[in-house]
C-alpha cells in the first residue's frame, strides 16, 4: 500500500484505485452476491442516463474552456466512483455492501483528482484516442469477469478470495475505470499499466 504514496509526481495518475479490504468473504453474501447487487445495477443504469447527458455537456464545456467545470467533474467522478464500488462488490474485490451515493469510504476506493487543464485537441478527439484503451479495457474486463466466477467458487468453499485473483481483479478494474475517466474527460492522462494494487 505504501507504493502509491511514494510514487513520483510523473508516475502519479489522477485516477487511482486503493484497496483496503482484506481477503475474507462472507459465504452467505457471496452466494447471493448477484441478487444483492440488483438494486445497485438498477440505480447505476438510471444514474447512467443522467451521466450520459452530463458527459455531453462536459465535452462542450471542456472543449471551450480547456478544463472540465468543477460541478460536472464532481458529478461524473461520483458516478464513476459508485460504479467502481458496485463492480468491486460484484467481482468480490470487496466484501461490504456498498452505499448508493458513491461516497468515499468504501474498502475499494477510487480517488479522482480535481479538474486540471486539458489539451483541446485531445478533448475534441477523445473517443477516437481512447479506442486502444477501450480494446484493452474490454479484454481485461472479460478476463476479470471470468476469474470472478472462479473466485466466487473459491470464496464459497474457503471463505476468502486468493490474493493473486483479487490483485488482478483490482488491476483490471483500475484500468477500466481509468479508461472510463479518460473518456468522461475527468483526466487528460491515458490509463496506466502500473500493476500496483493500491494505485
Amino acid at each position: 500500500m505504501e507504493q502509491a504514496g511514494t510514487m513520483t509526481e510523473q508516475a502519479h495518475h489522477p485516477i487511482r484505485l486503493v484497496v483496503n479490504d482484506d481477503l475474507r468473504r462472507n459465504r452467505l453474501t457471496v452466494f447471493f452476491r448477484a441478487l444483492l447487487a440488483i438494486p445497485h445495477l438498477i440505480w447505476l443504469a438510471l444514474w447512467g442516463v443522467v451521466a450520459a447527458l452530463a458527459v455531453i455537456a462536459n465535452w462542450f464545456a471542456t472543449l471551450v474552456n480547456g478544463q472540465s467545470p468543477e460541478g460536472l467533474h464532481n458529478f461524473l467522478a461520483t458516478f464513476l466512483r459508485y460504479g467502481t464500488q458496485v463492480s468491486a462488490y460484484l467481482l468480490l474485490i470487496a466484501d461490504p455492501f456498498p452505499g448508493f451515493g458513491g461516497q468515499p469510504g468504501y474498502p475499494v476506493e477510487l480517488e479522482i483528482d480535481p479538474p486540471q487543464p486539458q489539451n483541446r485537441w485531445t478533448v475534441a478527439f477523445r473517443l477516437v484516442l481512447a479506442i486502444p484503451a477501450f480494446i484493452v479495457s474490454s479484454i481485461l474486463g472479460y478476463l476479470n469477469r471470468a476469474l470472478a466466477v472462479f473466485s466466487w467458487f473459491v470464496a464459497l468453499v474457503i471463505g476468502r478470495v486468493p490474493e493473486g485473483l483479487r490483485n488482478f481483479a483490482a488491476f483490471a478494474l483500475r484500468y477500466e475505470q481509468q479508461t472510463a475517466g479518460y473518456a468522461l474527460l475527468l483526466t487528460g492522462r491515458y490509463p496506466s499499466f502500473n500493476v500496483a494494487v493500491s494505485e
